[in-house]
């Protein structure tokens, strides 16, 4: 939430520490911390705390919203039993005049949506997202929900935002999920990165996305389902665009959670020009970050080139690479099949299998016998009348240390490769976390990885490599060190630098 000049990020906190998953959940709370440039944080006491009726298991996810910009209203899931059965409550800021919004006080009349749907799951009735102004003038928001064991996105509208009613037809509905969680819900305008405010008129030709994680995840934290659609009565109308999947509006500023210990990336998100393509992009206050540059022109890499990437903090760094095949007669023929499960054939066509256009990109975080490593790289195909490009975060051969894991991410999209020729790749590695954006944000990839190279020397190489049998030219090549942000944190009721 962005609130008089101050940037507020509440998260899921257990201050007990993270025991066991089934008890731990009853001793989540609201953590907050504020910043005023999304980069330096300082941790603030729990705005939310279980200690109510509505709430005494647990304070589960939800949003904030801020009333014709000046009422600031939290609105989020809790836990009434140790069954998990779940509603939705709201709280208040105590003192509105204080920048940090300390203190929340909840309102008398909670819980303000209850579960008394038939079909649903009580205990799958979470994640209100934050809410929207109706043509109607009335308040709107989505709670994700399993209704008869479908993953729905319930809707409801309110007058004042204190009183709820149910919308008989949910948001959107789909039989892929039996839960729809964490979701997001937010206005994009094509060929625009400026932001669209959900709490006024949101402008014709405006598409919406909903969010939600994938089939394949496990809470809230991994690959995402994004929905992009028009919104007609009220419910999401699948356009032309269809489905857009990706990891992971404009300049919406969404800070994600990385799973494997604690982490954040704040990035904006925006619709690309021809309305089909959203684009995921670091904020660009993360620039101001950037230390000892060094800059690289006119390389080649022919098959089997190794070329390392000296002079700065390969354990904290900002790279950007172009990379422009000479030849695109070379690109292999694509199979369609392969988009039902690119994790697959990034596991199956490696970084060290030879082919055409590709695998060419970076290894990061590589020990110096090359046994640890993990290579984010692209392939270049060609289908009947496009190309697609396969873009790959392989962790497979990330640490020797057993028991972690280390899976190969991948995801496809469309480049015309004709016409705008160079594939760019920028990554970044905050030590064991690693964050990658091909084609300028058409396809973003996380990843944690735990070199042991990392604990027993501290140093690590990078190299931008060439695997494929079609030259590759390296057009420009920057690379940054990057300095610490200052990242503070709550201990004993004080604030410490992390």
């Amino acid at each position: 939430m962005y609130y008089n000049g101050v940037y507020h990020e509440f998260y899921q906190y257990n201050p007990d520490g993270a025991f066991d998953p089934n008890d731990s959940l009853m001793n989540m709370v609201w953590g907050h911390s504020v910043s005023t440039d999304l980069i330096n944080w300082i941790g603030l006491e729990p705005a939310i705390e279980p200690d109510t009726p509505s709430d005494i298991c647990g304070c589960w996810t939800g949003s904030a919203t801020i009333l014709f910009g000046e009422q600031p209203v939290i609105i989020y899931t809790g836990l009434i039993d140790r069954k998990a059965n779940q509603v939705q409550n709201i709280a208040l800021p105590k003192n509105r005049s204080d920048p940090y919004l300390r203190e929340w006080a909840k309102v008398g009349n909670n819980p303000v949506i209850q579960h008394v749907i038939p079909g649903l799951n009580s205990s799958h009735f979470r994640d209100p997202t934050t809410g929207w102004i109706g043509p109607d003038g009335l308040w709107r928001i989505a709670v994700g929900a399993e209704v008869n064991g479908i993953g729905t996105a319930l809707l409801y509208k309110s007058k004042d935002f204190m009183n709820w009613t149910r919308i008989a037809r949910p948001l959107y509905s789909n039989n892929a999920l039996n839960m729809w969680e964490c979701l997001d819900f937010f206005a994009v305008l094509p060929g625009s990165n400026n932001g669209l405010d959900m709490s006024s008129q949101i402008p014709s030709g405006a598409k919406h996305v909903l969010k939600t994680p994938s089939k394949m995840t496990i809470g809230c934290g991994r690959g995402s389902i994004m929905v992009l659609s028009m919104l007609q009565n009220h419910s999401l109308t699948p356009n032309m665009a269809g489905e857009s999947y990706g990891l992971g509006v404009t300049r919406q500023i969404v800070i994600q959670m990385i799973l494997q210990k604690a982490g954040q990336e704040s990035m904006t998100i925006w619709l690309d020009g021809d309305g089909k393509q959203l684009i995921q992009w670091p904020v660009e206050e993360i620039e101001s970050l950037r230390i000892n540059e060094i800059n690289h022109q006119g390389l080649e890499l022919k098959k089997g080139d190794l070329f390392e990437i000296k002079g700065i903090d390969t354990l904290q760094a900002d790279v950007e690479i172009d990379f422009e095949p000479t030849s695109i007669d070379d690109a292999e023929p694509f199979d369609p099949s392969w988009l039902f499960d690119p994790r697959k054939h990034c596991r199956e066509a490696d970084a060290s299998a030879h082919g055409g256009i590709g695998p060419f990109g970076l290894v990061i975080l590589a020990s110096d016998n090359m046994e640890e490593h993990t290579a984010v790289h692209f392939r270049v195909y060609k289908s009947q009348e496009k190309y697609m490009i396969l873009m790959c975060s392989d962790l497979r051969r990330s640490s020797l240390r057993p028991g972690l894991y280390t899976p190969a991410y991948g995801g496809f999209f469309e480049f015309d490769l004709e016409n705008e020729r160079k594939i760019s790749l920028r990554t970044l590695i905050d030590r064991s976390a690693v964050e990658s954006f091909g084609s300028g944000g058409r396809i973003c990839i996380t990843a944690r990885v735990y070199p042991v190279a990392l604990v027993d020397d501290g140093t690590t190489h990078m190299y931008a490599f060439n695997n494929g049998s079609t030259t590759v030219r390296v057009p420009q090549l920057r690379a940054w060190s990057m300095k610490r942000a200052q990242v503070n944190v709550m201990k004993g009721g004080n604030v410490i630098d992390a």
